[in-house]
């Protein structure tokens, strides 16, 4: 009898240990992490966040090197590997995107397959906070575009497409995205931009978070409207601007956090931004970033681009 109690303890103790340390596995993933992959030899940012939903399932939202978030509907964990199946946002394959992945100390290394096929390893750390404990202390305004030429910009490919004509910064057509010399921190940023009929584009804020630009359509997505975070944040109300006519940004980002005022009205109050956007240049969000404007969609306009950064 005593021998059987023992066993029988034994086993709870084990049993017990097991599901101790799957708690422990599941502790240690959830969270936001930012990811980079290695596809053809080239990094590419991405970002991944994971929760529980309920007593025990795991969720979370992904964030591919384009696109917009997407949601996870079931995260598995087994015998310390993570992975999710997601369908295919922008991509012309039928197939899911694949992920797996194992903790390796505190960072997460695995496989992405692409809906292509394509097998794309990646790594991934734990991402900041970025909160703020102090209020920032504003610096002088300054011109980060001086009206005149492409000086303190450069193209993010070899071809350059951006011209400069009466004080406009142009992209006459879809080419490289245009990046600021300068990187920041935390600031507030004042830009004024036109588009055409069908145009998108974006303001990138430290090169990793986009404030969308883009032509009203009905069925456009909330988060994916003109003056949102793109599939972050929605406006609090819509907003249908005319094409052709110069709309202005005022954006203040202090830590994750980001206010977007359009025209003089606010449509985001200090809300915080999850993660990095599609089509981020990389995903170090620890980082001062510069500003970049998208180039690689319908042609776009901008001036009177002006920076007030918060002293360090």
């Amino acid at each position: 009898m005593l021998r059987h109690f023992i066993n029988l303890f034994g086993f709870i103790m084990i049993v017990s240990f097991v599901k101790a340390a799957n708690k422990s596995d599941t502790s240690s993933i959830l969270g936001r992490w930012d990811i980079t992959m290695n596809i053809a030899g080239r990094e590419f940012p991405s970002w991944l966040e994971i929760h529980k939903s309920g007593i025990k399932m795991l969720v979370g939202e992904f964030v591919g090197s384009g696109g917009s978030a997407r949601p996870i509907s079931k995260v598995s964990l087994e015998n310390g590997k993570l992975s999710f199946s997601i369908p295919q946002q922008w991509e012309r394959q039928d197939k899911n995107l694949e992920f797996e992945a194992k903790l390796q100390s505190d960072s997460l290394v695995g496989i992405i397959v692409l809906p292509d096929g394509r097998n794309c390893v990646f790594s991934a750390v734990k991402a900041p906070s970025l909160a703020r404990t102090t209020k920032p202390v504003w610096g002088q305004p300054t011109k980060l575009f001086n009206g005149k030429d492409l000086n303190g910009w450069h193209p993010s490919g070899k071809i350059n497409q951006w011209v400069v004509e009466n004080g406009i910064l142009k992209s006459p057509k879809a080419g490289s995205n245009i990046i600021s010399d300068a990187t920041f921190t935390d600031f507030k940023l004042h830009v004024e931009f036109r588009y055409q009929v069908h145009g998108n584009s974006g303001v990138y804020l430290r090169g990793r978070y986009e404030v969308q630009i883009t032509d009203h359509y009905p069925d456009t997505p909330p988060k994916d409207v003109l003056g949102s975070v793109y599939g972050f944040i929605q406006p609090s109300e819509p907003l249908i601007a005319k094409p052709n006519e110069w709309i202005t940004y005022d954006i203040t980002l202090i830590g994750r956090n980001v206010t977007v005022v359009v025209n003089g009205k606010t449509i985001i109050c200090n809300q915080e931004i999850p993660g990095i956007t599609g089509g981020a240049l990389n995903s170090r969000e620890g980082e001062p970033g510069p500003i970049m404007l998208q180039g690689d969609h319908e042609p776009i306009e901008y001036r009177n681009i002006m920076i007030t950064p918060a002293k360090k």
